[in-house]
């Protein structure tokens, strides 16, 4: 544990505070009291947990997660699965990332063929730019 984390935090969940510099090529964004990675393998790594607790629900804990995995044909999920989606995004990330407006931008096949890479991309743009603001 680094001692300049919050108590609690380990080395791959939280990034440097009190004013130290971050491993480069990463953006930090606060989050709470911790700072998120805004890199594609640690919103992958979220987005894969978020995911694990919605299929849960559905009894589907051995399903792979992958950058090209589809929402739709590989994952099943329907539009109420989005919605709980959209909440969990918002629990860890806040209003820095709206999946209800990126959807919006959306004709219908573009959602029907949504992969997780590109909603991965698409989190870590959005927290690029609130950490920009």
């Amino acid at each position: 544990m680094n001692p300049s984390q919050p108590t609690g935090a380990t080395d791959d969940e939280l990034v440097p505070i009190d004013n130290e510099l971050a491993p480069t090529g990463d953006v930090l964004v606060p989050i709470g009291e911790e700072l998120a990675r805004a890199d594609e393998e640690s919103v992958l790594a979220d987005l894969t947990g978020m995911l694990a607790t919605l299929l849960d629900e559905y009894g589907l804990d051995d399903v792979e997660v992958r950058m090209e995995t589809t929402f739709n044909r590989d994952l099943e999920l329907e539009s109420i699965d989005l919605v709980t989606l959209a909440g969990l995004l918002e629990e860890r990330y806040g209003d820095r990332v709206n999946f209800a407006e990126f959807l919006a931008g959306m004709e219908f096949d573009e959602i029907i063929e949504l992969t997780v890479g590109r909603l991965v991309e698409h989190v870590v743009q959005s927290l690029k730019v609130a950490e920009a603001g």
